[in-house]
């Protein structure tokens, strides 16, 4: 990609703005689909093309896949004249940064991607199963940025993506499971995160999930585990504690936020409670070691001991709010503008060993997968739904619980946390936002975690 290096760098050259930043990418995906035991298809893309930003009183923002010196010319000409006819808006002051990091391994071919398929829906052939989808993805993107700071970073980035879904009916019950599994690197680091064993598992507890029996209603310690703390961590701190939502920006798309530009400092949560936002977490999902506007990734506690601690910004919140970016603006790809955006998002385990989050638990609830969630627009009132749910009497794991229901609020939630297990997971996810949507890989998650006292449906 040397000579669109060369683009790059010449489209801020000629600029001649406030600010200017350029980042051109070339993004490959291979998607293997199968559908009840048979290949569905095999898609292949290529996508290559150019983001540049303009900072000159207002901004501007264009993209282009013909990449040509002239084509550049022609169309910063119009983009410059409409950030010069914009509301005006600054961004931080940072260090400029030159880098090149690649995260790579090894790639299957095509015949291990159908046998690793075919083996999953061999494991999950059971009488009770009435429709499996499988979509494996691999995403290799190379991109580079630079930028009128003096900014030059080079990065080349290969996830993995594993969609399943399973249907299962027993009479006139029907449960669906719908899940993912992703990371960062090479086809052996996908396969450590186990999801043979994983989905073979869950297609076999199934039958008895659909037959589990209803909760009564009332209140019940509730534990946890990593998959609803990373969806719980994700939904009720990561997007409300992201500044563009707090300062009203996503307002008309998804909501505000409960939290307000003097939240820092704010107690929402008993003091076992610390949530971050980590882009450097290596082979996540959601990796990467500088944003889309050049900054470099840190990081971030936005909740230390229940207390907010710091917001997700991009370079012009920061400024707005008198700190330095924190390197949270992704782009989707080389046609969306930097928006701010979470990464790997999770809470922090603690020092208590598995047993003993459920040793002195009387009557409560295990909620070990989930089927749905709904949160408010403000991102206070909340609900989740699980899955593989169990009753625990007397510390002891008993019965399938089907789908029980937990109604709360952030703040009540987070307040009742009383104990963190040691260990920790995560799951993938691919977040939307933004007008137009962006979708961005993701990981979530956290430890088991114990809550006192919720209210159970």
């Amino acid at each position: 990609m040397d000579f669109e290096k060369d683009l790059a760098d010449y489209a801020v050259k000629i600029s001649r703005t406030e600010y200017s930043e350029a980042r051109i990418e070339e993004i490959v995906k291979k998607a293997f689909i199968l559908k009840n035991g048979k290949f569905e298809s095999l898609i292949e893309e290529r996508e290559k093309g150019m983001g540049v930003r303009v900072i000159d009183n207002g901004a501007s923002f264009i993209s282009l896949t013909e990449l040509s010196k002239r084509n550049i010319r022609e169309s910063l000409k119009y983009a410059i004249e409409e950030a010069r006819r914009s509301s005006s808006i600054s961004i931080s002051e940072e260090k400029a940064n030159r880098a090149s990091y690649k995260v790579f391994g090894d790639i299957p071919n095509e015949k291990e991607v159908k046998e690793f398929l075919v083996d999953l829906d061999k494991r999950t052939n059971l009488p009770w199963i009435k429709s499996k989808l499988f979509w494996l993805t691999l995403t290799i993107t190379k991109k580079y940025f630079v930028n009128s700071d003096g900014s030059k970073i080079y990065s080349e980035i290969q996830r993995f993506h594993l969609e399943y879904n399973l249907v299962a009916k027993d009479g006139s019950k029907i449960e669906q499971r719908n899940f993912f599994f992703g990371n960062s690197g090479g086809w052996k680091d996908f396969l450590k995160l186990n999801p043979e064993d994983s989905i073979e598992a869950e297609a076999k507890k199934i039958i008895k999930i659909l037959n589990g029996k209803k909760s009564k209603r009332g209140k019940y310690d509730v534990i946890f585990a990593p998959e609803l703390v990373g969806i719980i961590v994700h939904e009720s701190c990561g997007h409300p504690l992201e500044a563009d939502r707090i300062l009203g920006r996503e307002a008309a798309q998804a909501g505000e936020s409960y939290a307000k530009i003097d939240s820092i400092g704010k107690k929402i949560g008993s003091d076992k409670v610390t949530i971050v936002d980590d882009p450097t977490v290596k082979k996540s999902y959601g990796f990467y070691l500088f944003d889309d506007e050049g900054v470099k990734a840190r990081r971030k506690f936005l909740i230390k001991n229940g207390v907010i601690n710091e917001f997700l910004l991009n370079r012009e919140t920061a400024l707005l709010l008198n700190t330095k970016s924190n390197g949270s603006a992704r782009a989707m790809n080389f046609a969306r503008e930097p928006i701010i955006r979470m990464s790997n998002t999770f809470m922090l385990p603690g020092d208590y060993n598995l047993d003993e989050i459920f040793e002195d638990v009387k009557k409560g609830i295990f909620i070990k997968s989930f089927t749905e969630w709904n949160i408010d627009d403000v991102r206070w009132n909340e609900k989740y739904v699980g899955f593989e749910a169990y009753e625990v009497i007397n510390g002891e794991i008993g019965d399938f619980v089907r789908r029980p229901i937990i109604e709360t609020t952030t703040e009540e939630l987070y307040s009742k946390v009383d104990a963190c297990s040691k260990d920790l997971g995560f799951v993938a996810g691919t977040c939307g936002k933004g007008e137009p949507m962006q979708g961005v890989p993701v990981w979530m998650g956290g430890p088991h975690i114990r809550v006192r006292d919720l209210r159970v449906k």
